[in-house]
């Protein structure tokens, strides 16, 4: 049923929103220049690896030591407003339309975090990552860590479909009222480190 959901609801969305979608490309072309899409491999269902799709929201700098600039450097006004209004999101319905990820699930997030997590956390990993989630509803970016994954672990235990519609719903006052969009300091969030105060996270993360 949540597949079957996740199909008809991200189908309909990319035919309504075609034409938002064509503008935001073109935009983020003139202002970002190309690629307009943004790609990164990051772990689904059982952490396996897929490309998510979202929209640009940094331009390409480089300090004098050849690395990327600090990503708070690099994102641009038009890009804080792109994550603001969760607006570089919108690709991610492919992602939905492929089986890589469904509406309603925990974020997607980096492939280097999967050794990183304690093994209740890494119980987020069974089921399809969301482009919302119940984390992102309950605070976003503003929360820590450790909340964010419990959070995401709650709703693995208690997920449903009057769940997920609940969610979609706090998700559109989140998005108008721009809440937790990054930490102080941060263009998102800090970087998670894993749990330093068990002992087989200090071996394996010094």
């Amino acid at each position: 049923m949540k597949r079957l959901f996740d199909l008809v609801a991200a189908g309909a969305a990319l035919l309504l929103l075609w034409p938002v979608l064509a503008v935001l490309a073109l935009v983020v072309r003139l202002a970002l220049g190309s690629p307009v899409f943004f790609r990164q491999v990051r772990p689904g269902l059982h952490g396996s690896p897929f490309t998510i799709i979202k929209f640009r929201t940094m331009r390409h700098a480089e300090g004098r030591d050849g690395k990327p600039l600090p990503d708070c450097e690099r994102l641009t006004r038009f890009g804080r407003f792109l994550r603001a209004t969760s607006l570089d999101e919108l690709p991610e319905l492919i992602n939905v339309l492929r089986g890589d990820m469904s509406l309603v699930g925990p974020r997607p997030l980096l492939m280097a975090y999967l050794d990183r997590y304690s093994p209740r956390q890494a119980r987020r990993h069974e089921v399809r990552p969301g482009i919302t989630g119940w984390a992102q509803v309950n605070g976003r970016n503003a929360i820590s860590w450790e909340e964010k994954l419990e959070y995401d672990v709650w709703y693995v235990d208690n997920r449903s479909l009057a769940l997920d519609l609940k969610i979609l719903w706090m998700t559109l006052g989140s998005v108008f009222r721009a809440d937790g969009v990054c930490q102080p300091g941060h263009a998102t969030t800090e970087e998670f480190m894993g749990n330093a105060d068990k002992p087989e996270d200090k071996e394996g993360h010094r």
